[in-house]
């Protein structure tokens, strides 16, 4: 593979992670009811409101660049070069059969003509 080819795939397996993280470390839609009861979310690092539009405003940056990390390794893996064109059947049709080469010990010895058959 080339090197570009290794740093797509790095990164789409980083962006990966990245996106299982993030969406781990969101509350779900019940987690709000405590907070308008004085649950304490006011006082979080982005407010009461903010670490929630952070997180998924961040989760829709990484899951766009993953899609086009994905479609771009795509891309990558059908692009073929131009000189070898074709499909796989193409190759192996073009391709000239094996030939068994057996070694002189193991060839047949041609029979000499039997001298009891009437002729």
């Amino acid at each position: 593979m080339s090197l570009w080819t290794n740093v797509l795939i790095v990164t789409h397996v980083l962006v990966a992670l990245a996106i299982i993280g993030l969406v781990l470390l969101q509350h779900g839609k019940g987690a709000d009811m405590g907070s308008g009861f004085g649950g304490g979310a006011s006082s979080s690092l982005f407010g009461a409101t903010g670490s929630a539009n952070f997180l998924s405003r961040t989760t829709a940056v990484l899951a766009t660049i993953f899609f086009l990390l994905s479609l771009a390794l795509a891309y990558v893996a059908t692009k073929k070069p131009v000189e070898a064109g074709g499909g796989v059947i193409d190759a192996i049709k073009s391709r000239p059969a094996p030939q068994e080469k057996k070694p002189a010990a193991e060839e047949p010895k041609p029979k000499p003509p039997a001298k009891d058959v009437p002729q």
